[in-house]
């Protein structure tokens, strides 16, 4: 490009730095989407057809249009351009895209724009620490990439990122990836808190769906070579009749092809280019997952695969979940590092408000007074900071930022604790966003339009609408990306920035609402659905369990468990027949109960029996 900066609308476009800027303000783009608008700017008043910029983005990778469509997505939530009438970003219907705002260039000598002294409450992004969370957090983030730097030269690496909730674990693991280019291909998988046993696999399975979402059938050929077991799991790459097939041929699946099948994939995949995989909240794992863990750390083969796993200590603790054992033994045998991640200091927190906002007048005491509060929790201390902004206790003035009250005031002001101080946030927002997010929080950490839709019974697009508006500001939602269902329909799903979010905004609605929302999730999804309903069966047994229609839920956890019969996962299809026995006593007798409950006792004697055979 000629100008590595330009100017378009508010806007400048940095090539160098790979950021866009509206005034002072970086607005966050994924490598991907920085890649396509730059394309689209290279050729202004051009008609860039798709394929154009499917070869020219992704040279390396086959993907569909769905991926494209989701980078341009991205690019009109971040500019804020209307498609029915856009300022920047311009569509010929089923053609391509037109950048068609006029630019200006930029003197690269000297930035044109730097944050004034008393700009917008944003931290200042032109520093390595400007993440609201990363400050005091250098050393981790260095240490991260000294061990990518080990898995660059041909070694396995197993980190286990821990502490507490809210201290930042995931926007340190974020800001990570978000450093190390798009030339290191990047799984994510999360963990999630199930009523009764999760999902075997679950966390790696979603990884490798998004992969395949993004890359097409260069994933899907690696499966089909190294981790054929695994091909059928993955949602949308086989048909109901290849799937069948797969599995009359694959009868005698055993848990170690399973381990040894997706560990050769992976394997596989690092011979073209480096992996990080990053499982989240492994507090909330799966017992097959840790499995997977613990064997890629064993592994004697060479591969440039760095594996990257959240959790929180106490709650592993607390509930005795296996994944201490695990670390443990790995600790033993010095394969895997921990870096546990610690409260912030008092200066972390003095630092934070400097640039924050920039020469403020605040009292020397209302550091002390924050980090007190706040106990150098990020989370809580982020929102208590927002709080202040909101409710006027820190203003911009002409001299500068100051606190408009006494600080006796502001300490009698702010909420005792995280949850209380996500409540004032959700008071202040619009009743219809609040109730589109009480139904986001029924469907999960990941929630997509329609689902939520179908729970409040509510217009999608005005689901969407709301969504992409709270996601924008960073406002309890992640931005979304894009996932084709079964019945063709594309639908942008985003993702809770915080478990505890989640939990709060479930809590606050009735039981009897509640129940009606999870009836009307599960009843859309059997729709979306339809013969592929055994995919998404565990996450269907929970939504009918809380809605109280246990005849239902019973036969999603017989199909759960049967699922993860077929994955070799003996533990989660004990634990999953277990809980749909337990269901079944609420139900009245009759011979098709009889049947479920032979089914499901069945399922146990296999599992206990290929469990016992595995260990011998």
């Amino acid at each position: 490009m000629e100008n590595s900066q330009l100017i378009f609308g508010p806007f400048r476009f940095d090539d160098i730095n790979q950021c866009l800027w509206r005034d002072s303000q970086a607005i966050p783009l994924r490598p991907k989407a920085f890649a396509v608008l730059r394309y689209l700017i290279e050729h202004r008043g051009t008609l860039v057809t798709k394929q154009q910029l499917l070869n020219d983005v992704w040279p390396e990778a086959f993907v569909g249009e769905a991926v494209l469509k989701d980078c341009i997505r991205q690019l009109r939530q971040a500019l804020n351009d209307d498609s029915k009438s856009p300022k920047f970003i311009e569509t010929s219907h089923r053609r391509g895209y037109r950048f068609i705002a006029p630019l200006a260039a930029v003197s690269t000598t000297k930035r044109s724009e730097e944050p004034s002294a008393t700009g917008p409450y944003t931290p200042s992004p032109n520093t390595p620490s400007a993440s609201n969370t990363l400050l005091g957090r250098e050393l981790a983030l260095t240490q991260l990439h000294n061990w990518l730097g080990d898995t660059l030269r041909g070694s396995t690496r197993v980190i286990f990122v821990t502490g507490e909730s809210g201290i930042g674990k995931t926007t340190l693991v974020e800001a990570f990836l978000e450093q190390i280019g798009s030339d290191i291909s990047v799984l994510r998988g999360q963990c999630l808190e199930q009523y009764g046993s999760s999902e075997a696999y679950l966390p790696v399975l979603e990884a490798f769906s998004r992969l395949v979402h993004e890359r097409g059938t260069q994933i899907a050929g690696i499966l089909h070579k190294f981790a054929p077991t695994w091909l059928r799991e993955i949602p949308g790459l086989t048909s109901a009749n290849e799937s069948q097939q797969m599995q009359d041929d694959l009868l005698q699946v055993t848990r170690d092809r399973m381990l040894r099948e997706i560990a050769e994939a992976l394997e596989a995949m690092t011979m073209a280019t480096p992996v990080v995989l990053f499982l989240e909240d492994l507090h909330w794992s799966d017992y097959s997952t840790l499995d997977l863990v613990s064997y890629l750390a064993r592994r004697k083969q060479n591969a440039r695969l760095l594996l990257i796993g959240t959790y929180r200590p106490v709650d592993v603790i607390v509930s005795e979940h296996p994944l201490r054992g695990v670390k443990q033994e790995l600790q033993i045998h010095k394969l895997c590092h921990e870096l546990p991640l610690e409260y912030l200091t008092e200066n972390s927190v003095h630092d934070f408000l400097q640039l924050s906002f920039p020469g403020n007048q605040f009292p020397s005491a209302l550091t002390a007074m924050i980090h007190q509060r706040t106990e150098g929790n990020p989370l809580f201390l982020i929102n208590v900071v927002e709080y202040l902004v909101e409710k006027k206790i820190i203003v911009d003035e002409d001299d500068g930022w100051k606190l408009a009250v006494d600080l006796s005031e502001v300490e009698l002001g702010v909420p005792e604790n995280i949850r209380q101080m996500i409540d004032k946030h959700i008071e202040r927002l619009t009743p219809a966003e609040q109730r589109v997010l009480e139904g986001a929080s029924v469907v999960g950490m990941d929630c997509s339009a329609i689902a939520i839709s179908a729970g409040l019974a509510e217009d999608v697009v005005h689901v969407e609408e709301i969504c992409d508006g709270l996601a924008r500001k960073h406002h309890f939602l992640w931005p979304a990306y894009l996932a084709e269902l079964p019945d063709g329909s594309i639908t942008p799903r985003y993702r809770f920035i915080h478990a505890l979010y989640l939990d709060v905004l479930y809590k606050r609605i009735g039981a009897t609402r509640r129940r009606q929302i999870h009836g009307r999730i599960g009843e859309r999804g059997e729709s979306i659905y339809g013969e592929r309903v055994a995919e998404i069966a565990a996450e269907l047994a929970r939504h009918f369990q809380e809605s109280n229609d246990f005849e239902r839920a019973v036969k999603y956890m017989s199909m759960a468990a049967e699922n993860a019969t077929r994955r070799s996962a003996n533990h989660e299809a004990v634990a999953l027949s277990r809980q749909g026995l337990e269901v079944l006593k609420t139900l009245p007798a009759s011979p098709e109960h009889d049947s479920q409950h032979q089914k499901l006792q069945t399922i146990i004697a296999k599992s206990k029996s290929a469990s016992a055979s595995s260990e011998i």
